[in-house]
């Protein structure tokens, strides 16, 4: 499935402060924690978790966020289904990047090793 520009222009006007408490009740739920939350998000961003306090205090947007991340070089290898889009096959940047994010929550979710999640 394609992502159109409508798509990719609300993905990039999301706030992050907004999506972070989803993530972090998605994977509560699951029986993680918020650390291991914000251990992957700094494998991927490289934002520590007073980087992302004050990314979140500041309410940027997606587009911001992965502005300002020096992403992980092996997040390349992140691939699979996420919403309905296979990553690999997305086209704009910043969507690819908000759907690696979103792959990594799902994983932490699903209970998969920091490590795996971490492609080490």
């Amino acid at each position: 499935m394609e992502t159109t520009p409508k798509h990719d222009k609300r993905i990039a006007e999301m706030i992050f402060a907004e999506i972070y408490p989803l993530y972090l009740n998605k994977i509560v739920r699951k029986g993680r924690t918020e650390e291991e939350l914000i251990e992957v998000i700094e494998w991927l961003t490289g934002f520590d978790k007073q980087s992302l306090e004050n990314l979140r205090a500041e309410k940027v947007t997606y587009k911001t966020f992965f502005d300002r991340a020096e992403l992980n070089p092996k997040a390349e290898s992140i691939r699979g289904v996420v919403c309905g889009y296979r990553i690999e096959n997305i086209q704009t940047p910043l969507t690819k990047k908000a759907r690696y994010l979103d792959k990594i929550v799902d994983e932490l979710a699903k209970g998969r090793t920091l490590d795996k999640i971490k492609r080490l």
